[in-house]
């Protein structure tokens, strides 16, 4: 396990050290729904090499017709040829179905968990009372380097960072710092605010952040374009 100072060097030190492997990255996104396809342009249109796959092979190449991306037949088929691997999927329906699908081709690969775990009564999250998802997620690929990201902004949000008119932040949690320091700066890329969050346990609070903000949008009949941004940020939280 890291600490906060070790993501902070990392940010620093290993980031030059793989400056040519992120300025364009190999990034798989499994899920073809809202988050997938959001995610899948944000990345393409800041220059990235952008796979996208889904349960419907079908639906994956039309998100990847629309988006810029291309288009897998399976999630393994994705994962296999990536650097960067995305679940973008409804957690408690398929995140454990993919993991076990992309296995064995994710050894020493970044693995993002950009979901949320929310319950099917959708009264709240199943890490409410357990390991967050991306917890789990680390327990189905031990051999991956698991980060929380993304997960705290909406989908709208997601496909238009700078649409918001102020900026937007991208809470990254993790227990491998240099794996950190790679999702940090792809957050940066696509024009939001990375902040270093740690350990990987802290997603736990990071899937209640996003799930405050998805039940205020479902009670106040909200226009879904709502965001996190921890205004006058201690420094050293800033990466």
């Amino acid at each position: 396990m890291f600490c906060l100072s070790q993501i902070l060097h990392a940010t620093g030190q290993h980031v030059k050290a793989l400056v040519k492997e992120i300025q364009i990255v190999d990034i798989a996104i499994i899920g073809t729904g809202n988050v997938g396809s959001a995610l899948a342009g944000s990345f393409v249109r800041a220059g990235h090499n952008v796979t996208i796959a889904g349960r419907d092979a079908e639906k994956a190449r039309r998100v990847a017709a629309a988006t810029g991306a291309r288009a897998a037949a399976t999630s393994r088929d994705a994962a296999a040829s990536a650097q960067v691997i995305v679940f973008a999927v409804p957690f408690v329906q398929s995140a454990e179905i993919v993991a076990h699908e992309i296995a064995d081709v994710v050894d020493g690969k970044v693995v993002i968990d950009a979901t949320n775990p929310v319950k099917p009564t959708f009264d709240g999250l199943i890490s409410d009372a357990g390991p967050s998802g991306a917890e789990r997620i680390q327990a189905w690929l031990p051999r991956a380097r698991v980060v929380k990201a993304f997960n705290t902004l909406l989908a709208s949000r997601m496909a238009d960072p700078a649409g918001a008119g102020s900026p937007l932040d991208a809470f990254v949690a993790t227990d491998d710092a240099p794996a950190g320091a790679a999702v940090l700066e792809l957050a940066r890329s696509i024009g939001l605010v990375p902040v270093a969050v740690v350990p990987l346990a802290l997603a736990r609070h990071l899937e209640g952040l996003a799930f405050l903000n998805i039940t205020l949008n479902i009670a106040n009949g909200g226009s879904w374009q709502s965001s996190w941004h921890l205004d006058g940020a201690p420094a050293p939280l800033a990466a």
